[in-house]
């Protein structure tokens, strides 16, 4: 089924930058912007393909992966709404090298790249703002790849269960939008090893599990197997 572009002309709200935007800016960026809803599983970027939009998450929440040899991935982020995808790659590279698809029902706005470049150059807060976000993104890759490279699985897992939480839906009890076998691509293992490590936080009463519903039971357990990996 074609995924349907909700409008192309319209007052779209990004959210980061609206108070940075001139009203003629505002004006032009919605002439240069098409909107587009995604249903849980779409494929929003395919890795490889060309890098010719920036992507704005209106709603919903997403997944960035890497494909590896021998069918593997990586998901190498979980983002929810007003964040900007693609940036990196517009600006470092002709092509997307990531994978991004929506893990539940979720708006994003493409914005032409060029015309993006065009808006920077011209309006230089908007390019403290992205470079700003920019950095925080690799902060949150640089603590990512530490977690992958110096913690035991527990302490991963124990990230993934805080992040989802506490970032994410900001509640004790949630519901994992991810399978088995991506839970496992975001931790760095395998989906037997996540299932066991989920199962023994349930044995030992540190969570809740059902089906894919999760309750924190001791944060504090969460928090110190994150901390010490």
């Amino acid at each position: 089924m074609e995924t349907p572009i909700i409008s192309t002309n319209e007052n779209f709200s990004f959210a980061p930058l609206n108070s940075l935007l001139k009203n003629s800016e505002k004006d032009t960026l919605n002439l240069n912007t098409n909107l587009v809803e995604y249903s849980k599983r779409d494929t929003i970027i395919k890795q490889s393909a060309r890098s010719s939009h920036i992507i704005y998450i209106n709603q919903g929440l997403i997944k960035i992966s890497k494909e590896l040899r021998k069918g593997k991935s990586l998901i190498l982020n979980i983002i929810g709404s007003n964040n900007f995808v693609g940036i990196s790659s517009a600006f470092g590279s002709d092509t997307y090298n990531f994978s991004v698809t929506a893990i539940e029902p979720t708006v994003v706005s493409f914005i032409d790249t060029t015309f993006f470049k065009d808006i920077i150059v011209k309006n230089g807060a908007i390019g403290l703002e992205l470079i700003s976000q920019i950095s925080r993104n690799n902060i949150d890759m640089t603590d990512k790849l530490s977690s992958l490279l110096y913690k035991q699985l527990p302490g991963r897992v124990a990230d993934i269960i805080i992040y989802f939480s506490e970032d994410i839906y900001k509640n004790a009890t949630f519901t994992f939008p991810l399978t088995r076998q991506e839970l496992a691509e975001l931790a760095g293992t395998t989906k037997e090893s996540i299932i066991r490590t989920l199962s023994e936080f349930k044995h030992d009463k540190i969570i809740d599990i059902e089906r894919n519903v999760v309750s924190v039971l001791s944060p504090k357990i969460i928090h110190t197997l994150s901390r010490l990996g």
